[in-house]
């Protein structure tokens, strides 16, 4: 359960009414998740509801990799909601079951797109160590550009900060959670 009430769209300030209706309008198509605990402070929610659409939407990586970076983040974040709302379009963007259930479970996914294993090892590292290896940096900026490697920390800042979000509120995912450690 929930240790924050979500706001109540009937009795929403002008402001959260604001944000409210510019996060239900965009490409999120909704509002839910981190969004209901962010609304309580609505000059926080819009500003990082704006960052998200770039990173999650308008980055030069296709939504299959960009998925695949925030399912990464989400369990390396041992982030129930995030990875209920992400391993589902993960799979809708063409990363495979055997890969996302990999993940899930901590192991070794078997990789057979090399740009997917890049972009595994980059968000691991970084989600995990705190630290991309020169070997794994190299290899990402060889294959995606310097504003790849920008773009994919940066997918992984913002999903980590939507995971502490949802973590530090116990939003969590309707049903069983996906992982118990």
């Amino acid at each position: 359960m929930s240790r924050l009430k979500p706001v109540d769209p009937a009795a929403m300030t002008p402001d959260q009414r604001k944000v409210y209706d510019a996060i239900a309008s965009g490409p999120r198509g909704g509002v839910r998740g981190p969004f209901l605990a962010l609304l309580h402070v609505p000059e926080l929610a819009d500003r990082i509801q704006h960052v998200g659409e770039l990173l999650r939407y308008n980055t030069s990586f296709d939504r299959k990799l960009s998925e695949l970076a925030i399912i990464v983040t989400a369990r390396g974040l041992r982030c129930q909601y995030e990875w209920f709302a992400h391993a589902r379009q993960a799979a809708e963007s063409g990363v495979s079951a055997e890969v996302i259930e990999a993940i899930r479970t901590d192991t070794t996914p078997p990789f057979g797109d090399p740009k997917e294993k890049l972009v595994y090892d980059f968000s691991r590292e970084l989600v995990n160590d705190r630290r991309v290896s020169d070997a794994t940096y190299d290899a990402v900026t060889a294959a995606f550009g310097a504003r790849g490697a920008i773009e994919l920390a940066g997918i992984c800042g913002y999903y980590s900060m939507i995971a502490m979000t949802l973590n530090g509120h116990e939003i969590n995912p309707p049903g069983p959670p996906p992982f118990t450690d």
